[in-house]
């Protein structure tokens, strides 16, 4: 099985070269991106039930040992994420793919976007199967490069001024992480995890905690966590609706991914839970806040999805396998929900012109199909039950009362908050946008509880009204029924999550070669 490792990676930079070359046959083009993305999700289904059943694979790349060699390394955690990113990177393809040719080149250039998209998943992917720090990095850039074509598709002033400001603030994270991959290469004499996890103990714990800072400061940016998430709600919603869902359901979770490994296995004996749980509690609720101060729908979610963050956040600070499994199923329900819920707002702004709730009526009546696709993660998002979002918000908040300090229960009730207010900011969203006739006037007009809401930022310049292809429809479609698979196979599901904490938590054992590694 080690064999399969590589093309994990592999294989969507080898579509994407293909891509590249016959640039001007789309529709090759079209079919090789969905192979590319269909192979890697058989690929990653295979690995994770391997990994599962006989521990994680370690792989040694051209043969050369840690910590010369790069390192891949799929354990349970690694492979449920390229498999879950997989599947989303492929439904949002096709949304992109209906998009374009009902469009032409003027949203998403397809010339442009299939390369530039199939580079960004085998950056993800490796950042996710990554044994070392440089060759996570690699992932980080990888991706990040691709990201910078797809955020300014379109060329349009605001993409290219919130482009900007997404790349400089990825730089600095870069600069950061590869500044932290240097000093504990010289403090440690390697780069590989394994071994960085073995040796961290030999170091004081002052210079452990100097390392360890300097790598959550860098993940911290890339997941968007206060105070470092104030450039995620500008330079999302700019972007083409395909590619500000899949970046919405995917990027910060790499962070956040890091985060984990830095958590459970680098740092295990150098705790910063405190600051971590009060950095999560104040990601929810700055989050939440801003996403109820708003009348965007694409604003909204931004900050639902900065102030969902924390609830990861939350977890990981939890420290313990429940903890830990708890903020995995999270991670999963949330990169599927979230995505999701973007491409519903794609849908929306297609069928009335713009995303503004100010300026959106009717669509209940109009297209009630987009209302029940908008409606069902959005109720999941807010965490009612008996969806994937209460079973990952329950499970955090059992794992922090038994811990039960004050600043347990603290957080418990910022979470219970956040997921009201959550539920609050995309229900009056649904009132207002779906639920609300042609001639009724807002509150906003009037004068009445939502007044506020006629100061929030605008939109982008709005659009004329589009068809709808089928194929978008269906894309989304799907990514429902996925949101409602995570709750109707919860529990093995979350069976998988708790073997993945209890594993994290577990000694780390040194990789040099091709081998599987019992967990």
């Amino acid at each position: 099985m080690s064999a399969l490792v590589p093309l994990l990676v592999t294989i969507p930079l080898l579509g994407a070269a293909v891509t590249l070359i016959f640039g001007k046959r789309l529709r090759l083009q079209a079919t090789v991106s969905i192979i590319t993305l269909a192979v890697v999700s058989v690929i990653a289904a295979v690995l994770l039930v391997t990994v599962d059943a006989h521990g994680a694979i370690a792989v040694s790349v051209g043969g050369w040992p840690a910590p010369f060699g790069i390192v891949l390394y799929v354990d349970r955690l690694a492979a449920l994420l390229v498999l879950i990113s997989s599947i989303v990177l492929l439904a949002v393809l096709l949304f992109s793919i209906g998009q374009g040719a009902a469009d032409g080149a003027e949203e998403t250039p397809i010339s442009i976007f299939n390369p530039s998209y199939l580079i960004l998943a085998a950056g993800i992917f490796n950042a996710f199967i990554a044994g070392d720090l440089f060759n996570l990095y690699v992932g980080f850039e990888i991706l990040l490069v691709a990201s910078y074509v797809l955020i300014t598709l379109g060329s349009t002033e605001s993409r290219i001024r919130t482009g900007a400001v997404y790349i400089v603030v990825s730089l600095v994270s870069s600069i950061l992480f590869l500044a932290a991959i240097a000093v504990i290469y010289g403090a440690l004499g390697t780069v590989n995890m394994a071994q960085i996890a073995q040796r961290m103990g030999e170091l004081p714990q002052e210079t452990q905690l100097v390392l360890h800072l300097l790598l959550v400061a860098a993940f911290g940016i890339k997941a968007a966590i206060f105070p470092v998430s104030f450039w995620l709600p500008d330079s999302y919603p700019t972007a083409p609706a395909p590619v500000t869902a899949v970046f919405a359901g995917l990027l910060t979770k790499v962070g956040v991914y890091a985060l984990i490994r830095t958590e459970t296995q680098l740092f295990a004996s150098n705790s910063i839970d405190t600051l971590l749980l009060i950095i999560a509690l104040a990601t929810m609720i700055v989050g939440v806040l801003g996403a109820v101060a708003q009348a965007e729908l694409k604003r909204i979610l931004s900050f639902t999805l900065v102030s969902h963050v924390g609830y990861m956040i939350f977890g990981l600070a939890i420290a313990t396998p429940a903890a830990i499994g708890a903020t995995v199923y999270y991670i999963v329900h949330h990169i599927v929900v979230q995505t999701t819920l973007f491409l519903a707002v794609g849908l929306v702004e297609r069928r009335a012109g713009s995303t503004s709730i100010l300026k959106v009526k009717g669509l209940m009546r109009a297209a009630p199909l987009i209302a029940v696709l908008y409606f069902v993660p959005a109720i999941n998002l807010g965490g009612l039950p008996p969806f994937s979002g209460f079973i990952g918000k329950f499970a955090l908040f059992e794992a922090a009362a038994s811990v039960g300090t004050p600043l347990m229960i603290v957080l418990i009730f910022g979470g219970i908050i956040t997921s009201l207010l959550t539920l609050y900011a995309l229900m009056r969203a649904w009132n207002l946008a779906f639920w609300r006739e042609d001639d009724d006037t807002s509150d906003a007009e009037a004068g009445g509880h939502t007044a506020f809401l006629g100061t929030a930022p605008a939109a982008d310049d709005e659009s004329q009204r589009r068809r709808i292809p089928v194929i978008m429809t269906v894309a989304t479609g799907g990514m429902v029924a996925v949101t409602l698979a995570l709750t109707i196979f919860a529990g093995p599901l979350y069976a998988l999550c708790d073997r993945i904490g209890d594993a994290l938590l577990q000694p780390v054992q040194l990789v040099f070669a091709d081998e599987e590694v019992g967990e």
